[in-house]
């Protein structure tokens, strides 16, 4: 971590001293051009004059001898000789004040266009390389499309090969603009061999307009033949205008005229026939050649789409193959899920069960309560958890044998007691009492006793609870098994042999809404029917 720091100062502590380097490297040269600037404007030393016996205004100009010749090539080799001046008539005052000022200490003003010509001319004859480079690039970054006519024009008397490629690479952009531009007919010969050239170069094709403007420019030429009878005139004009294309066309390459526009061309009678054939060849051949590469690119089409018609019937071979194998999987897949389909109750039924030992083990080997929705319905009914979570299943007529006897000895003055009822018709019912049955006891009072449905398929009835309303809640006697109400006929009862009995559902215990008592369908509320129903199992619940 110290390393780090260490580092990280060290390297703040180099950046600072090299900003500072560089801070003192700008002064050093900002006071080097305040002291030669001074140095040529002041009058302090100054050894040699320059002399411009301008017509209009003549000036001498005070310089130092040895800053021109360290400075200037041109002044190097002219002031070698002891003398202490020098005549240079074709410059004017501030063109020779701007030049010197660069001489001295490298500043260059740049006025306006005229100017940028001016100073790269005197750039030129003094020999001073470097300021025309810097011109010349200046010149080159200021040509645009509004000025580069005027740019070209400017050139002629220095002939930079750079400034007219830029221009000429302007005036081909925008050549079907410009082609009716005044300017564009003040191009001479010259330069219009110069740009047919600079075109062939870049291998770009010549179409009509740059023809019509030949015969435009050749017309514009030859306005000038006056002062002739006409015939000899107009005869004079066309023998110039075959001479002037017969020079141009010498420089064409048949391959970059427009082969598009080669029946236009024939409207010119001043064309060389023998281009015009040449061309009319050399489009003939090119047809018979894309033709021949049109038929080539049909045949191998034709082969192509013979071995995509190949591909295809053996890709639809494979498809119809793959579809009969997607369509045996899928029948698989079917014939799997109506098999999980079967399985599904036996799985739901096994996962519930896995449920109910571990949750409710009290219930975990009862033959009648196996739905945990069941268990939670009883465990919210008899609302008692410390009993419900302690009892345990006392009495099976399956395990204990189907006879009251049995049954007496097992519940008898238990207390709290949970009897589960189903039927071989899957009904299933049943009552919880808190006093519990006590042998030949008779009729005993039980105001928290109820008895409930928790199967009854019979129009989808939900599990249910029904409380306990008046008279006697239960009835023990060793001659019966469970046995619920008062009266002749009991809210249920079950016979001494645990397999039969009968219900009158509503004797002492709240009906459901709509039910009446002593109906048909009270009577067959809880096992499906009055008396015709059968045991199938009978368990009985306490601690």
């Amino acid at each position: 971590m110290d390393n780090n720091n260490n580092n990280q100062i060290e390297n703040a502590n180099q950046n600072e001293n090299e900003n500072e380097m560089k801070n003192l490297k700008k002064k050093v040269t900002k006071n080097l051009i305040k002291n030669y600037s001074n140095l040529l404007n002041g009058n302090s030393f100054k050894d040699f004059s320059i002399f411009v016996e301008n017509k209009s205004n003549p000036f001498e100009i005070k310089v130092h001898k040895s800053i021109l010749f360290s400075r200037s090539p041109f002044f190097n080799e002219s002031l070698r000789q002891e003398s202490l001046s020098i005549s240079l008539n074709q410059f004017n005052k501030k063109e020779m004040e701007s030049i010197l000022s660069y001489i001295y200490y490298g500043n260059i003003s740049f006025e306006n266009q005229e100017n940028l010509f001016q100073l790269l001319e005197i750039s030129i004859y003094f020999k001073l390389n470097l300021l025309k480079e810097i011109i010349q690039k200046k010149i080159l970054n200021s040509i645009n499309y509004s000025n580069f006519f005027q740019f070209l024009f400017q050139n002629r008397n220095l002939n930079s090969n750079e400034i007219e490629i830029k221009c000429f690479e302007l005036i081909n952009q925008n050549f079907s603009q410009i082609q009716n531009n005044e300017n564009l007919f003040n191009l001479t010969k010259e330069e219009i061999i110069k740009f047919i050239q600079f075109k062939q170069e870049k291998k770009e094709i010549f179409q009509f307009d740059f023809f019509q403007f030949l015969n435009n420019w050749i017309e514009k030429r030859n306005e000038r033949l006056k002062g002739k009878k006409e015939k000899e005139k107009e005869k004079e004009k066309g023998i110039e205008k075959k001479r002037l294309f017969h020079s141009f066309f010498s420089l064409f390459d048949k391959d970059s005229i427009s082969k598009q526009d080669f029946d236009k061309l024939k409207q010119f009678d001043f064309f060389p026939k023998s281009f015009l054939v040449d061309i009319q060849n050399k489009v003939i051949q090119d047809n018979q050649k894309e033709i021949e590469n049109k038929e080539k690119e049909i045949e191998d089409k034709n082969k192509e789409n013979q071995q995509m018609k190949i591909e295809i019937e053996d890709k639809n071979k494979e498809i119809e193959d793959k579809n009969k194998e997607i369509e045996d999987k899928n029948k698989e897949i079917e014939k799997i899920k109506e098999e999980n389909e079967k399985m599904k109750p036996v799985f739901d039924q096994y996962q519930m069960e896995i449920e109910l030992r571990k949750n409710f083990p009290q219930f975990s080997d009862s033959e009648i309560v196996k739905d945990i929705e069941y268990v939670k319905k009883l465990q919210e009914w008899i609302n008692d958890n410390d009993f419900f979570s302690k009892m345990k299943k006392g009495f099976s007529a399956k395990r204990d044998g189907f006879n009251s006897e049995n049954w007496h000895k097992a519940v008898d003055r238990k207390g709290k007691t949970l009897v589960i009822i189903k039927t071989k018709d899957n009904f299933i019912f049943g009552g919880f009492t808190q006093v519990g049955f006590n042998g030949n006891t008779g009729y005993i009072n039980d105001s928290n006793a109820f008895i409930f449905s928790l199967r009854n398929d019979k129009g989808d009835r939900i599990p249910a609870k029904f409380t306990y309303k008046q008279d006697y809640a239960i009835y023990s006697a060793l001659s019966w098994g469970p046995l619920f109400g008062r009266g002749n006929e009991h809210d249920f009862r079950i016979d001494s042999n645990l397999q039969s009995g009968f219900s009158n559902f509503g004797e002492s215990y709240n009906l459901p809404n709509g039910i009446t008592f002593q109906s048909n369908e009270a009577r067959s509320y809880l096992a499906g029917s009055y008396s015709s129903w059968v045991v199938d199992e009978l368990e009985s619940y306490f601690i």
